[in-house]
């Protein structure tokens, strides 16, 4: 599965019949889908209440600036896109994402969504998980109509995907209050077994529309985010970290499933709640200070209520795992990106990100 070739060069035409000048062959494109861990701004277009668009968010970004991460900086997508040589994939929703901005790939994500439809409901306005997809597809006609069916085609197969998706099936559904609908329809395993089965159907149609290599976050360790040491009770706590150790070994079962029904490695899982359990269990060795307390927020951990201008803030970000109540700092968020890029078969199954790379520039 080689790159689009140094040799290929590809011309855009433009509504108006414009000619933009002739682009030379760019690092693979790059596909975004999930929720709020890779989400780059997409809810800023939305009518929703996740939202990352005030400060302190973005405080450490190049531009100092909120940009819909949920962030002091870069978020894990921006990590991978350094690593490709590439710039950013733009928010699918940004007034931006056109032109030859198109062929960089895109980010479907939306903060607050999950793997159900429900998941999220709370928020008002998310783009959900099938609405992503439909996006994707919208995506490659787009891009259909200025290069062509074939290279679109070629650009979606060699392109990297990543997908972040469960955890708000978790936090903001089965354990967003004492018995909640979906808690009161099943008990644990049986809701991990139907999250694991809708999952399976969203990645077939995403290899369906293309994708040919993707990268599936597993959720992590839940229940030792500032937000639910603030909030839960020991039972709670216990609780969200019993769902990640029966979701996230499932999870790992059906993308073998699925690249041994294809009959290739088209799905790589990402094993983030053991990357984020290295430095939650013992942050000094990471260089940080705390893994419980939240650099952004307020309460107990800092973990209640959302980062706002008016929460407590820490001077230094690179000292805390934790940005805010839920989200890891930049600093964490590169821990994680290191390990998507050359960790063991503990953390990357059935390869890192660098063989991938190392393996299509192969062939």
């Amino acid at each position: 599965m080689a790159f689009v070739s140094s040799l290929v060069i590809l011309s855009l035409v433009l509504v108006f019949g414009v000619i933009v000048p002739r682009i030379e062959a760019r690092p693979r494109a790059f596909f975004v889908f999930g929720d709020s861990l890779v989400d780059s701004g997409n809810n800023n277009y939305l009518l929703t209440t996740a939202r990352a668009d005030s400060p302190p968010y973005g405080i450490d970004h190049p531009t100092h600036k909120p940009t819909g991460r949920f962030s002091n900086g870069f978020n894990i997508p921006d990590l991978i896109s350094q690593e490709l040589g590439a710039e950013s994939p733009l928010p699918y929703l940004s007034p931006e994402f056109r032109g030859e901005k198109l062929l960089i790939g895109a980010n479907f994500a939306s903060a607050g969504v999950g793997i159900l439809n429900d998941t999220g409901a709370q928020f008002l306005n998310v783009i959900r998980m099938y609405k992503q997809l439909e996006y994707f597809k919208r995506y490659q006609n787009r891009v259909s109509s200025i290069i062509g069916t074939s290279k679109t085609k070629s650009l979606v197969n060699q392109a990297l995907v990543l997908i972040s998706a469960g955890g708000n099936d978790f936090v903001n559904n089965y354990y967003l209050i004492p018995n909640s609908t979906r808690s009161q329809q099943y008990p644990l395993p049986q809701y991990v077994k139907l999250l694991i089965s809708e999952y399976q159907k969203l990645l077939q149609k995403l290899y369906d529309l293309g994708a040919r290599r993707v990268i599936v976050t597993g959720t992590g360790p839940m229940g030792c985010a500032p937000a639910e040491l603030a909030q839960r009770n020991r039972k709670g706590t216990d609780g969200l970290q019993l769902a990640a150790a029966l979701f996230n070994p499932q999870l790992q079962q059906i993308l073998s499933q699925l690249n041994n029904k294809i009959g290739t490695d088209v799905f790589i899982a990402a094993n983030t709640a053991r990357m984020h359990n290295n430095f939650v269990s013992n942050p000094t060795s990471f260089g940080f200070k705390t893994s419980k307390v939240a650099c952004c927020g307020q309460g107990p951990y800092n973990g209640l209520g959302l980062c706002t201008p008016f929460s407590n803030l820490c001077p230094d970000r690179n000292l805390n795992a934790f940005w805010d109540a839920f989200h890891p700092t930049e600093k964490a968020n590169r821990l994680i990106v290191e390990e998507i890029m050359s960790g063991s078969k503990t953390y990357m199954n059935p390869m890192n990100l660098s063989t991938i790379l190392a393996l299509d520039a192969s062939t």
